[in-house]
C-alpha cells in the first residue's frame, strides 16, 4: 500500500511508546519501491547469432521497458532497438518469444502497436520498419525461414467477436504480400521451430480448458517447395501430458 493510502484508513492508534499502530500492510515506510528495484535489470531470451550474443534487458529506470541488447565478439555491448521501444508481446496475455535474430537481421515485437518490426543486417537502431499490417493482431515466437524467404510466427487475431483466434502464420520479410495461415484449428499455439535444413516445422498446441502445463501436443510437418505444409504427424503429448521446448 502506498503512503498516501494510509490517511483513508482513519486516524492511527499509538502504543505506550508513542509509535503509530496501523492495520497490517498499511504502515508508512521509509523505504520506497523505487529504492528496491533501482539498478535491478532483468535478463531474458538469450540468442547466439554467429559471434554475437543477444538478450533482452528489462530496465526499471526506463519504466520497465525491455531493450534488445547485443554483445559483439570484441566484447563491446550496444542497444539494438530504439529508445522508448518495449520489445515484448501480449500473445496468450502473458507473452511469448518477442524477437528473432539471424545473420545480423533482427525481427522484434513492438509492445506499443503489436506489430513485428524488422531491422536489416547492418542496419542501425532507427532503421526498423514494420512487416506486419496494422490491426488487432499480436505476434510471438518468430523464427526465420530462410529456405522459403519468410518469417514464421504465432499470430493472435482479436478482430472478431468473442475469443481471439490463434494460428501459426508465414510473414513476408519485406512486409509485402499477405500473411498466410499455415496451421489452425486448436485454441492455442506456441514454439514453431524449424529443423536445420528448413524442411520440417515443429510446433506445440493445446485446447480449452487446459493451460499449457496441463497438457500440450507436439506436431511435426514437412514443408513443401512452395512453402505449404504437408500432413502433420503427432509426435508427443496429450491433454494430460505437458511437452515443451521442441527442437
Amino acid at each position: 500500500m502506498r503512503d498516501g493510502d494510509v490517511g483513508r484508513l482513519g486516524p492511527a492508534a499509538a502504543d505506550s511508546a508513542g509509535r503509530a499502530i496501523a492495520p497490517y500492510g498499511s504502515w508508512a515506510s521509509s523505504i520506497a519501491i523505487e529504492q528496491l528495484v533501482a539498478g535491478v535489470v532483468r535478463l531474458g531470451e538469450l540468442h547466439v547469432d554467429g559471434d554475437s550474443l543477444y538478450w533482452l534487458e528489462g530496465r526499471p529506470a526506463d519504466a520497465g521497458r525491455q531493450m534488445l541488447v547485443r554483445r559483439r565478439a570484441d566484447g563491446s555491448i550496444e542497444d539494438v532497438t530504439p529508445d522508448g521501444v518495449n520489445v515484448r508481446d501480449r500473445v496468450h496475455e502473458y507473452g511469448g518469444g518477442a524477437y528473432a535474430v539471424d545473420a545480423g537481421e533482427v525481427v522484434y515485437s513492438n509492445w506499443a502497436d503489436g506489430r513485428l518490426w524488422r531491422i536489416p543486417a547492418g542496419g542501425g537502431r532507427e532503421d526498423g520498419r514494420p512487416i506486419t499490417p496494422e490491426g488487432t493482431f499480436r505476434y510471438a515466437d518468430p523464427v526465420f525461414d530462410r529456405r522459403s524467404g519468410r518469417l514464421i510466427a504465432v499470430r493472435e487475431d482479436h478482430s472478431g467477436a468473442g475469443e481471439a483466434v490463434n494460428t501459426i502464420v508465414a510473414i513476408p520479410l519485406d512486409g509485402s504480400g499477405t500473411v498466410e495461415v499455415l496451421v489452425e484449428g486448436s485454441t492455442f499455439y506456441s514454439a514453431p521451430r524449424l529443423d536445420p535444413p528448413g524442411e520440417r516445422l515443429a510446433w506445440l498446441s493445446w485446447d480449452h480448458p487446459n493451460m499449457p502445463w496441463d497438457g500440450t501436443d507436439l506436431w511435426v510437418a514437412p514443408i513443401a517447395a512452395d512453402g505449404s505444409l504437408g500432413p502433420a504427424e503427432h509426435i508427443a503429448g496429450s491433454a494430460t501430458e505437458w511437452t515443451s521446448q521442441p527442437r
